[in-house]
């Protein structure tokens, strides 16, 4: 399993500064065939400066969901310190 991309990431508006909510649709290769997944994550953070990134996937999955949730966390980890998700 290989994550290829986020794409099509849309930030839903909150009143609470520190936690963000996004929707969007993970890109990802099994094998050979390639599934598209759509979900929606929260980042919050935590008064450490620590985040807390949550997922909610908006269809069944078959593949072992504890990898795949490591996976996109690491994922959408690197694209908020980069700043690539949008504000």
């Amino acid at each position: 399993m290989q994550i290829i991309e986020i794409k099509d990431i849309v930030r839903k508006e909150l009143p609470i500064y520190y936690r963000r909510l996004y929707s969007g649709i993970a890109v990802m290769q099994f094998l050979d065939k390639f599934l598209e997944i759509p979900m929606d994550f929260q980042i919050e953070q935590k008064p450490t400066g620590e985040l807390d990134i949550n997922l909610n996937f908006k269809e069944q999955i078959d593949y072992p969901l504890i990898p795949l949730k490591n996976e996109l966390k690491k994922v959408i980890g690197s694209m908020e310190s980069g700043g690539k998700l949008p504000n």
